[in-house]
């Protein structure tokens, strides 16, 4: 099993490019179950989590191919062979409980296994189906499957979501494109990969206002073509590569980075001192060597501070000078690498939601283990800032969201290795 063995080596300087989102790009690809004719992705991120999208597609019927390296992907769902999306492909990842809804409008049925992925908390499908079943659909759980039906058709509805859930406001949007009718979604999520997948699918044909905004707007077609889409930078590799310098100092210039993809998570950045400028080419994030200042962290949907940056924001604080505390309202389970950063001299003490973060002035390094996918990257990161060796174990996780990090970071100086271990 792999493991990643950091080493501080102090301040970091050079660019680093970021990939294609992959929330944006696990959308996007079931997309194609939408339509008959090819869907073509590019900018598409080189991971883990990408093949396995890729699996349970080419499982149901579609054609995938990748080209230039990955980075495009060319799909086409001329024949849809199969309606089941098998459990031994989705347990793998959570995010391929998004064919549901495309299969439900296109096919008018789909058995769905309920899904996996990191073990931060329950993520229910409970939104999904409320709105899919406002569409007229009729769902029933069965031994782990969701077997759903549309034996009249998707027929436009308002829904109104209890929590702007993205997962719930993708599958939903994207049966609602095939419905006959208006389909009106209050409470929609609004990050940029539903604005994203949006644009893609306006590209395919549908017709669509609200993106962005917490009310979207969705007036069904008969049927949806082919298009080519550039996939959205991803925000939370943008955010990660972000804390480096401003925890172990330098100055890093993010290409393809943009402020309004981070806006609350930019503005806790420079309430701790860091230093953040646009550029032409993206982002150029800069911390003088010495230790930033504590700031409190709530997690909320967006534009609020991202969950998926709480792991790494707790990281930097570990180092700063005062007492930071970090709520999180989104996941239960999401602390799960307070216990490993403590391992490597940091004060936390965690209460339910809340983690309470008092910095010290320098962490050491030590053998740690990942738990989650930004858990491994938080560990990382510290890893940049502590004194001696830092063991990552389990970095498995890493590689469902994060393409080519050793390299990445080695470019801009920083001492990290892939290791293979018994």
């Amino acid at each position: 099993m792999d493991s990643i063995l950091v080493k501080g080596n102090g301040p970091l300087r050079g660019t680093i490019p970021i990939a294609g989102a992959k929330n944006a790009c696990l959308a996007l690809m079931p997309a194609t179950l939408l339509s008959d004719e090819p869907l073509t992705l590019t900018n598409a991120p080189r991971l883990s989590d990408i093949k396995t999208m890729t699996q349970l597609l080419q499982s149901l019927g579609a054609e995938v191919t990748s080209m230039q390296g990955g980075q495009v992907l060319a799909l086409s769902s001329h024949d849809l062979m199969n309606l089941t999306a098998d459990y031994d492909i989705v347990r793998k990842m959570r995010a391929s409980n998004l064919v549901l809804g495309p299969l439900l409008a296109r096919a008018g049925r789909a058995v769905v296994s309920l899904p996996g992925g990191c073990a931060i908390g329950a993520r229910p499908m409970d939104l999904h189906i409320a709105g899919l079943e406002a569409l007229g659909a009729e769902i029933e759980l069965k031994d782990g499957y969701l077997h759903a039906v549309a034996p009249k058709g998707l027929k436009g509805a308002v829904i109104e979501q209890r929590f702007a859930s993205v997962g719930a406001t993708e599958n939903i949007v994207m049966a609602a494109t095939l419905a006959k009718g208006m389909t009106v979604l209050k409470n929609a999520a609004r990050e940029p990969e539903i604005v994203d997948l949006v644009a893609c699918l306006r590209a395919m044909g549908a017709q669509i206002e609200g993106e962005g905004t917490g009310t979207i707007t969705i007036e069904g077609v008969d049927r949806l073509h082919g298009a080519t889409h550039r996939v959205v930078s991803d925000r939370i590799e943008l955010g990660t590569y972000m804390i480096a310098p401003a925890i172990a100092g330098g100055e890093i210039e993010l290409l393809g980075g943009r402020r309004a993809l981070l806006g609350s998570f930019c503005d806790k950045l420079e309430e701790a001192g860091v230093h953040i400028e646009e550029t032409k080419a993206g982002l150029k994030v800069a911390h003088a060597t010495g230790r930033v200042k504590a700031v409190n962290v709530k997690t909320e949907v967006f534009p609020g501070f991202p969950t998926d940056l709480q792991a790494q924001m707790m990281a930097l604080l570990c180092t700063a000078h005062g007492t930071s505390v970090l709520e999180e309202t989104i996941f239960e389970n999401r602390f799960m690498h307070a216990p490993e950063l403590m391992r490597m001299g940091a004060q936390i003490d965690v209460h339910g939601g809340h983690a309470t973060v008092t910095g010290v002035g320098k962490l050491k390094g030590a053998p740690v283990m990942a738990t989650d996918l930004r858990a491994s990257v938080s560990l990382i990161l510290a890893g940049l800032a502590a004194e001696g060796e830092t063991l990552v174990r389990r970095v498995y996780h890493l590689d469902r969201g994060y393409e080519r990090l050793e390299e990445k970071l080695a470019g801009v100086g920083a001492l990290v290795e892939r290791i293979k271990e018994e």
